[in-house]
């Protein structure tokens, strides 16, 4: 027995378990580095988030013409059902977003015939049409929580400057767009991260791609995935000044408070995409008049380094960041999925190209074989226990 807790104990959550291949994304712990199909994040920032989204999902960069017309099937498939548009107007002010977004991803099935074909083709144009989809839910989601009414699509523009526009009710400046638009590329994929994992466990049921995309909705709407920018904006926000940051830090330490946004499982150098946050919170948060936040954000930095030689993820820039653009901090997370959809389809697909149903086994700590004793039998016993103790 204790050589079975033992080992039940050494794979918890999976750690360092290979639990399967993929040609997607490598992430390089060691090294901290991440490379999509190969390619390294430090120049994939360059390009554009439709690019990141063609690379992903057919294995190779486009030409010219085929971002093109990528970018244009994009576009044409932003429109969603008025039913689900009116569910989020109903549910988006009380309920939680990702909440309202998990509901609004399932009802994408309903009336949708190609939902239920796992055909290659068939699910290349479910996952072109759920990267646009999402993207207008999330938009509607945010627009309706402050207050304002939907806003159409507009064909004209990119997928970052469109989602901006449709959640902020105006257009969206070229520099926020282009912030925006790196953010969701350093967010597209990593490996078999939780929420991804759910996404091909579904698929390998060989269920339809709205349901692995539903799950996987609901796997990163958790604090300890896609939900921890915001725990790290409100970290923010409680410190409230740089000169807060040290005397706070040292009581949250002294109380084993877990600080958001620092340590990754996997990465045991600089998660590779924080530099590239890091860059974009400074530019806006001093271009906006939120220089506290980046002041705050690289004190603490600093200082977890200093006292627990812990380096910050993906999430803890990208909570300044967000915040300088004008995204209310209960939709980072939606925002996360907003990117991340492009690797949940591209892994589903991938999934199914040489399927076998995710089936782990368990190591089993419980209590070893025991003889059943009928219930009347049961309670007599109980009764005589009872009398000899009293």
């Amino acid at each position: 027995m204790e050589n079975n807790a033992k080992d039940a104990q050494e794979t918890k959550g999976l750690a360092g378990v290979v639990a399967g291949s993929t040609a997607l994304s490598q992430v390089d712990g060691a090294q901290g580095q991440l490379r999509y199909c190969g390619y390294n994040i430090d120049d994939l920032v360059h390009g554009s988030y439709e690019e990141t989204c063609y690379l992903l999902l057919h294995g190779q960069l486009p030409t010219a013409q085929q971002l093109q017309q990528f970018s244009e099937e994009l576009k044409q498939q932003r429109a969603v059902p008025q039913a689900v548009l009116q569910f989020i107007e109903q549910n988006s002010k009380q309920d939680h977003p990702m909440a309202v977004l998990r509901t609004a991803v399932s009802m994408l099935s309903c009336n949708n015939p190609l939902t239920t074909d796992n055909e290659p083709q068939h699910t290349q144009q479910q996952a072109v049409a759920l990267i646009a989809q999402i993207s207008t839910l999330i938009a509607a989601i945010g627009a309706t929580r402050a207050g304002r009414g939907v806003v159409p699509a507009d064909p004209t523009l990119d997928h970052a400057a469109n989602f901006l526009t449709m959640l902020q009710g105006q257009p969206a400046p070229a520099q926020a767009s282009h912030a925006l638009n790196v953010a969701l590329v350093l967010h597209a994929d990593h490996g078999f991260n939780a929420s991804t994992f759910a996404a091909r466990a579904i698929a390998s049921t060989l269920s339809d791609m709205v349901s692995a995309v539903t799950a996987a909705v609901a796997s990163l709407k958790g604090p300890l995935h896609g939900g921890a920018n915001t725990a790290v904006m409100h970290m923010l926000q409680q410190i409230g000044q740089e000169d807060a940051v040290e005397p706070w830090l040292d009581q949250a330490l002294g109380r084993r408070q877990l600080i958001m946004g620092f340590g990754h499982r996997v990465y045991k150098t600089t998660d590779p995409r924080v530099q590239h946050l890091r860059a974009l919170s400074q530019q806006w948060c001093n271009a906006n008049n939120q220089a506290n936040w980046f002041a705050i954000s690289d004190k603490l930095q600093q200082l977890m380094m200093q006292k627990k030689g812990l380096y910050p993820n993906v999430d803890f820039y990208s909570a300044s960041l967000y915040y300088a653009l004008g995204i209310e901090p209960q939709m980072y997370t939606p925002v996360f999925a907003l990117s991340r959809v492009v690797g949940w389809v591209s892994h589903i697909r991938e999934q199914l190209q040489d399927n076998r149903i995710i089936r782990p086994r368990a190591q089993y700590i419980g209590k070893p074989a025991r003889t059943y004793v009928p219930l009347q039998q049961r309670e007599s016993q109980q009764q005589s226990a009872s009398l000899a103790a009293a």
